[in-house]
């Protein structure tokens, strides 16, 4: 009888170690789409969890892919925490278009995940409303259990750990809660690409959207300063 106790217990041991195991090692496939931030800094690079949280990456895949994020900004940065980017609404130099504003004024339902908060993975920012997320949101530059299951996890950092720890390097000043950086760390521009696709297919694809981004963001801003100059120059 005792024999089948103690077996029956170091099997229920076993089991649960196991399981355990398996909950805190859990890590969801990423998808074929990976996205390009060019920084002052260097290029980081991200792909998505769209079976962990689909709403919030079509949001934040639609936002890329309007070219929402170029001349945003991280405005935080605390080292081993995070690196987080500003919201598009605020955080962009060049003025938005009517379409980019529409997307970047959408929140997002909270889409809260046992995946765990450790160095590269992505989260959105939210306020005290857990449906409030939007466009902001954290690199995590170290482990950070006291997120687990409060914020949305939608992807990890799949290239430019090297940028980050430059990020980490810079000086900061506090402000309130937040950590920031003295200088402004720019996102230039952005590009995504699709890993299924062919190498040499694939590197023609990033240049044609490098392009293209650059293109539809000097036009919009020479439509912007035309408008400018036109309205506001002094009547003669």
């Amino acid at each position: 009888m005792a024999t089948s106790i103690r077996c029956g217990f170091f099997l229920f041991v076993f089991l649960f170690s196991f399981h355990t195991a398996i909950a805190f090692s859990y890590e969801p496939e990423l998808g074929s789409a990976r996205v390009v931030f060019q920084t002052n800094y260097g290029d980081i690079e991200f792909g998505f969890y769209p079976s962990v949280a689909p709403k919030t990456v079509d949001h934040i895949f639609k936002l890329v892919r309007l070219g929402c994020y170029n001349t945003n900004h991280f405005f935080r940065v605390d080292k081993g925490f995070v690196a987080q980017v500003a919201d598009v609404m605020g955080g962009r130099t060049a003025p938005m278009n009517l379409e980019q504003k529409l997307e970047a004024e959408k929140t997002i339902v909270g889409e809260f995940s046992n995946v765990k908060h450790v160095r590269g993975i992505l989260s959105m920012g939210r306020y005290s409303d857990p449906d409030s997320a939007g466009s902001s949101f954290s690199i995590l530059l170290g482990n950070a259990p006291h997120l687990d299951g409060q914020y949305a996890i939608f992807g990890k950092v799949t290239k430019g750990d090297e940028t980050l720890k430059k990020l980490e390097q810079l000086p900061t000043r506090t402000e309130g809660i937040f950590v920031m950086p003295t200088e402004r760390i720019t996102i230039h521009s952005s590009y995504y690409y699709d890993t299924k696709v062919d190498s040499c297919e694939r590197e023609k694809d990033i240049l044609r959207r490098r392009l293209s981004e650059s293109a539809r963001e000097i036009e919009k801003w020479v439509r912007y300063f035309v408008i400018e100059s036109f309205f506001f120059s002094p009547v003669l």
